[in-house]
């Protein structure tokens, strides 16, 4: 691809991966105000949220097969567009319940672009190219998971999360626009039979390999626990004494900045000191957030943030590439079972733990969380060891959005 392509192709997929992952992350600062808008406990109104991410769950493991039919960058195209229309669909909801359901059909239209974005960059960029683009996707994922976050708590604010949620939708339709105009289309050697037969064989092999088991687990855990301190942490400080507005909780949001700096960081350290170990502190690191979350005390509660997001990302990035590592064969499917063991943690975690906020308060939801990570934790140090993989420097290309 020359240099020009290049930059295109680079600022199409960066775009993309902006838009898909900033529409999939409005409901989540929003969660405290539909609970009082639509009169719902806290449980239901993470539906909002869960319910696209446990369709997108679903969906992702589907899109190669259509990707085979349509094409890589028509499926890409028509996942951001019929996205944002849905986007601006939902802005017009008349009840709660239409909402849900046009959140529950955006998830199955947002994963037309994840997983074929990725294979996308792996099939049309040279060697040397693809570590470059796939982090700018990655970065897409997650500057845009923060601006739907951000962006949603601030101009709900202003005027009110119908406008806001319609202002997203049109201002995604105008990116996509630029997505469609600036990637160049895939070269038609690229696309590789993959029909439904072989799918299924192939679907369920990773389950054979523990450590693969291991990792399901951990990410579906972990992913869990971190998304539901996120959805509900907004009733715990709009409350007394604290008050928070819709702009302070949608720019404590901001923290998940410390995010993108630990899962480079953690990866580097695994290269010194083994994966395995990383994953470990990050964790210990991630129950240690927790229970500081527990504190009477604003600034400890916002450092308890950024400690949990820092284990969060730390572990995610090394049991990414750890997933990469441990799959011999059919690397593909393994990644996509971490992918949607990843987003039903935060789909049925994230919504019940709602539910355990509601019945019985904060210090049960923090106690609830701390013993599924304690579960990860058992279950990556009987299920794995570090002697197999200390010294293996390859990288897998897991990514999820943030």
């Amino acid at each position: 691809m020359h240099h020009v392509s290049f930059r295109k192709a680079a600022f199409a997929l960066f775009t993309g991966s902006f838009v898909s992952f900033m529409i999939l992350y409005i409901p989540q600062t929003l969660i405290p105000v539909f609970s009082s808008e639509f009169k719902v406990n806290p449980g239901t109104a993470s539906l909002s949220l869960s319910l696209t991410s446990a369709t997108l769950a679903i969906s992702l493991l589907f899109a190669p097969l259509v990707s085979n039919k349509l094409g890589r960058k028509r499926l890409m195209i028509l996942s951001l567009m019929m996205s944002s229309f849905l986007c601006i669909l939902s802005a017009v909801s008349p009840t709660f319940i239409f909402f849900l359901i046009v959140r529950t059909l955006m998830g199955i239209s947002l994963a037309g672009f994840p997983s074929i974005a990725m294979t996308y960059i792996s099939e049309e960029f040279p060697p040397k190219q693809v570590g470059i683009v796939m982090g700018l996707y990655v970065s897409g994922t997650t500057v845009g998971g923060l601006t739907g976050r951000v962006l949603t708590g601030v101009l709900t604010d202003i005027i009110s999360w119908h406008v806001t949620t319609l202002v997203i939708g049109l201002l995604s339709i105008f990116l996509s626009l630029l997505f469609w105009r600036y990637l160049p289309k895939e070269t038609s050697h690229s696309i590789q039979a993959y029909s439904l037969n072989i799918f299924f064989t192939t679907l369920l092999s990773p389950f054979k390999r523990k450590e693969l088991r291991a990792l399901y687990a951990l990410s579906f855990l972990l992913m869990g626990s971190f998304v539901t301190i996120y959805n509900y942490i907004g009733y715990l400080l709009a409350a007394p004494p604290y008050f928070f507005s819709q702009t302070a909780l949608g720019l404590l949001f901001l923290i998940y900045f410390v995010g993108t700096f630990s899962s480079t960081y953690a990866g580097t350290v695994a290269n010194s000191v083994g994966p395995r170990k990383v994953l470990l502190i990050c964790m210990l690191l991630m129950i240690g957030g927790l229970f500081l979350t527990t504190s009477s005390s604003l600034i400890l509660i916002i450092i308890a943030l950024g400690i949990l997001t820092f284990g969060f990302f730390g572990s995610h990035s090394i049991a990414s590439r750890l997933v990469g590592d441990y799959a011999v064969s059919n690397k593909a499917q393994a990644s996509s079972l971490y992918l949607l063991f990843y987003y039903l943690g935060a789909s049925i975690i994230g919504t019940s733990g709602g539910f355990v906020l509601t019945h019985n308060g904060w210090i049960s939801l923090v106690l609830t969380l701390v013993f599924f990570i304690m579960i990860a934790f058992s279950v990556i140090l009987l299920f794995t060891k570090e002697r197999t993989i200390v010294h293996h420097q390859k990288h897998s290309t897991v990514k999820a959005g943030r």
